[in-house]
C-alpha cells in the first residue's frame, strides 16, 4: 500500500498501524499508553493524527494503515488537540514531581516538555484520592494515575494474574482489583511487572530505602548487603551507561563507600542452592526408583542423600522466583509438593550470615541486618513470610529493588562510572559462572545441570560452552531431554533414563505448565519458572527501558561473566564445599533443611 505522511510518500505493508508506519519511517508521533507489541488500545489519545476525509482525529496506535491515506502527523489541529489533551489529564494529576520518585524519569513529564505544556488551565475536583500501602511489595497511588491501562495489559495479558482492572466508569474510574479489595489482600504475585509499565509513579516498589539509611547510621548494627545475579547486568543503566553494562566491581565498590560493613554475593548463595536444589531433585528419582523395586536399600545407604527420602513427585518445580512460589499458592495450592523446598538464594545467605557467618565473627545474629539488592519485587514480601525466619530472627532484614540502590548511590554522591572495581568480602563472595547465569530464564536449570549431570556420569555437560541451548532464549516454554549413559556404579540405577526438562518464564506460561500438572499430562521431571518475562535481568525491580532488545542485552552481559570463569559449575565452588564441611554436613542433610529449606502455605485466590 502507499500512503502520504506529511506530503511525503510512503510505502505500507497490510495489518500496519498508521502509527507503525511512522515508527519505521523516523517520523515521531507523541505516545503515552502504546505499548509496543503489548498494549494498543487509543485509551490516551495523544497519539491522534490528522487523516484526510475524516472528520475525526484518529488515534495512530490503533488505525490501520490503507491505500491512498493523507496523514498529518504535527497539524495545527492535531497540536492544539494534543496540548488540550495533555492539559485536561494534569488537572487531574498532583503537581508535586519534585518530590516525586519518577521525577525527570517519567514518561508523561517528559511528554509536557515535548508538547511545550507545563500548566492546565482547567481546574476542579480531582477524580481519585487514594493511596494503598497495603502490599509489603507494590505501592497504588490512585493520586498519580493516568488510566492509561498499560498496568492492566501486563498483568491480565501477560502475566495473566488479573488482579488490576479499570474499575467504576466515566469520571469515577480506577484501576485497582475489584471490590474496593487492597492489593495486599487479593491474589497479587507481587511481580512488579506493573510497576515496570507505569510511565508515571502510580504503581512503585515499596520502598526500604530510609530503612536503610537508618540502619547503617546505628553504630550498633553490623550492616551486610549482598547483591542478586541480574544486578550486575542492570544497575548501570541507572548511571547512563549502555544497557548491558557488566558493572560487577564498580557495584561492589559503590556498596562499600555506602558503608556496609560486608559486601557479599548472593551468587554464592545460588552455587549453594544448585547442591540443595540437584541433591533434592536426585533424592526424588532416587525414591521413585525405590518404589519401583529397581535400588536396593543397600544401594541407597551409599548414594550422598539425605537419610529420608522425599516424596517421589514429578515434576520437581524450582522456588528461586517468590512471585512464582506465591501465584502457585493461590492458583496451584493442591500441588505444592512439586515445587522444591530450596529457600531461594538470597534468603539462603541470610541465614547463613546469621548463623555461620555470625558465630565466625563473634557478632550476636541479632545485631546483624542483612539487606539484599535484588531485581525483584516480590522479594520486599519474602521477607516477611514467617517461613524465612530462623531462631526467631528474619533471614533479611530489607529489600532494595535496582532502581533504589541506583538512588541510593546518587544520594550519597558517588561518581559511579569512574568507580574502581573491587572484589566482594570473602568467604561469602566468590561464586562459579553458574551462579551468574541465575539471572535469566533457563539459568538455573543450565547450572543445575552442570552439576548434577556431572555427579551422576562423572563428566561434563555434553553441551557446547556448558550452555543448555534449548532451554536457552525468550520463547515462553522451552523443554529437552537428556538421556544419563555410562553412568558412575553407584548411580547405575539411573541407567538409560531420560530426564526431561522444561523452563518458562513469566505465570502465564508457568500457568501452562501447572495445567499440565493438573490434568496428569506433563511429561516432566524438572521445571524451571520465573515469574518475569525474560527472568530476573527484566524483574519488577530493574531500571525502566525502552530498549527492544534489552533483555538480549542484559543476558549477553551475565553469559559473558559466566564464560570469563574459570569455574564454571556449582559444586566447583571451594567455599561452598568448605561451608558443607564446617557446617552444614552434607546437601539436603539435617543442618541444611533447617536453614536452606522452607515449606508453603496454600491461599484463596
Amino acid at each position: 500500500m502507499q500512503l502520504m505522511i506529511n506530503g511525503q510518500p510512503y510505502a505500507a505493508e497490510k495489518g500496519e498501524t498508521i502509527l507503525e508506519v511512522a515508527s519505521r519511517n523516523h517520523i515521531k508521533i507523541p505516545t503515552l499508553c502504546y505499548l509496543k507489541d503489548m498494549h494498543q488500545m487509543g485509551a490516551c489519545r495523544v497519539c491522534v493524527v490528522e487523516v484526510e476525509g475524516n472528520k475525526n482525529l484518529m488515534a495512530s496506535c490503533v488505525t490501520p494503515a490503507a491505500d491512498g491515506m493523507n496523514i498529518k502527523t504535527s497539524s495545527p489541529r492535531v497540536r492544539k488537540a494534543r496540548k488540550i489533551l495533555y492539559e485536561l489529564m494534569l488537572s487531574d494529576h498532583p503537581a508535586e514531581c519534585l518530590q516525586c520518585d519518577r521525577n525527570q524519569q517519567c514518561e508523561f513529564q517528559s511528554l509536557g516538555e515535548l508538547l511545550r505544556v507545563d500548566t492546565s488551565r482547567f481546574k476542579g475536583i480531582r477524580s481519585k484520592d487514594d493511596v494503598d500501602q497495603t502490599s509489603p511489595s507494590i505501592v497504588r497511588d490512585a493520586n498519580k494515575c493516568i488510566l492509561c491501562r498499560r498496568c492492566v495489559s501486563m498483568c491480565n495479558e501477560v502475566q495473566g494474574v488479573g488482579v488490576l482492572q479499570a474499575q467504576n466508569r466515566g469520571f469515577s474510574t480506577e484501576i485497582s482489583p475489584g471490590e474496593d479489595l487492597r492489593l495486599g489482600t487479593v491474589s497479587c504475585a507481587y511481580c512488579g511487572q506493573c510497576t515496570t509499565v507505569c510511565p508515571v509513579n502510580a504503581l512503585h516498589e515499596a520502598d526500604a530505602v530510609e530503612s536503610v539509611w537508618q540502619a547503617l547510621a546505628d553504630p550498633d548494627n553490623h550492616v551486610v548487603v549482598q547483591t542478586a545475579p541480574a544486578i550486575r547486568a542492570a544497575l548501570g543503566e541507572m548511571f547512563g551507561l549502555p544497557a548491558g553494562t557488566s558493572v560487577t566491581g564498580r557495584m561492589a565498590s559503590s556498596l562499600r563507600q555506602l558503608g556496609f560493613d560486608a559486601v557479599f554475593d548472593t551468587n554464592f548463595a545460588a552455587d549453594l542452592t544448585i547442591l540443595e536444589e540437584g541433591h533434592e531433585l536426585l533424592a526424588r528419582l532416587a525414591a521413585l526408583m525405590a518404589d519401583q523395586g529397581k535400588i536396593t536399600p543397600e544401594q541407597l545407604s551409599a548414594l550422598p542423600l539425605p537419610e529420608h527420602l522425599p516424596k517421589p513427585v514429578f515434576p520437581m518445580i524450582t522456588s528461586c522466583s517468590p512471585g512464582w512460589i506465591k501465584y502457585a499458592e493461590h492458583h496451584y495450592s493442591e500441588k505444592l509438593d512439586h515445587l522444591s523446598s530450596c529457600k531461594s538464594p538470597h534468603m539462603m545467605l541470610g541465614a547463613i550470615i546469621k548463623s555461620w557467618y555470625a558465630s565466625q565473627q563473634d557478632i550476636r545474629p541479632e545485631s546483624i541486618y542483612v539487606v539484599s539488592v535484588m531485581p525483584c519485587t516480590a522479594k520486599k514480601f519474602e521477607i516477611t513470610r514467617e517461613e524465612m525466619f530462623n531462631q526467631g530472627l528474619p533471614n533479611v532484614d530489607a529489600v532494595l529493588t535496582t532502581r533504589e540502590l541506583g538512588r541510593m548511590v546518587k544520594e550519597a554522591g558517588i561518581d559511579f562510572e569512574h568507580l574502581s572495581d573491587s572484589l566482594f568480602d570473602s568467604p561469602l563472595g566468590l561464586s562459579t559462572g553458574a551462579a551468574d547465569i541465575f539471572g535469566v530464564t533457563g539459568g538455573v536449570m543450565e547450572a543445575a545441570l552442570r552439576t548434577v549431570y556431572e555427579v551422576i556420569t562423572g563428566r561434563t555437560l555434553p553441551f557446547e560452552k556448558l550452555h543448555v541451548t534449548p532451554v536457552n532464549g525468550f520463547e515462553k516454554v522451552k523443554s529437552a531431554e537428556i538421556t544419563l549413559t555410562d553412568v558412575l556404579p553407584a548411580w547405575q540405577f539411573l541407567e538409560g533414563v531420560e530426564v526431561k526438562i522444561a523452563v518458562t518464564h513469566g505465570l502465564s506460561g508457568a500457568a501452562q505448565l501447572m495445567d499440565q500438572i493438573s490434568r496428569e499430562e506433563s511429561p516432566y521431571h524438572f521445571i524451571e519458572v520465573m515469574g518475569c518475562p525474560g527472568g530476573c535481568i527484566t524483574g519488577g525491580g530493574q531500571p525502566r527501558s525502552d530498549d527492544p532488545e534489552i533483555r538480549q542485552k542484559r543476558l549477553k552481559a551475565l553469559f559473558d561473566e559466566d564464560e570469563s570463569k574459570t569455574m564454571r559449575k556449582s559444586h566447583e565452588n571451594p567455599d561452598v564445599m568448605a561451608l558443607y564441611d564446617a557446617f552444614l554436613g552434607q546437601p539436603c542433610g539435617h543442618v541444611s533443611h533447617e536453614y536452606l529449606h522452607t515449606s508453603y502455605v496454600k491461599r484463596k485466590v
